[in-house]
């Protein structure tokens, strides 16, 4: 019988903590990962996020459920917006 593999979770505070070693302390980043006991491809990978949200390069998590909220009233927007050309359109028909 296979069992499902879980995963550790680690919080942002965690993450930004573990890439300030390496970021403003100097360890490198296999030494940070070996002190904190976890990946170096993992601490990287949490590095080079750090860097692009810093940058813009990337959303952040609140910018990301701005956007997904914002596509949801562009779309549900767009589909009063039929509606209501279609009515007008009823509406016209009817009045000649």
């Amino acid at each position: 019988m296979s069992q499902k593999r879980t995963y550790k979770q680690y919080s942002k505070e965690y993450k930004d903590e573990a890439v300030a070693l390496v970021r403003e302390q100097g360890y490198s980043v296999p030494e940070a990962a070996k002190s904190l006991g976890i990946a170096s491809n993992m601490l990287y990978r949490w590095k080079d996020q750090i860097e692009a949200q810093l940058e813009g390069k990337e959303l952040t998590v609140d910018e990301r459920n701005e956007l997904k909220q914002l596509r949801k009233e562009v779309k549900d927007l767009r589909m009063e917006k039929e509606i209501l050309k279609k009515a007008s359109a009823f509406f016209a028909k009817e009045m000649k």
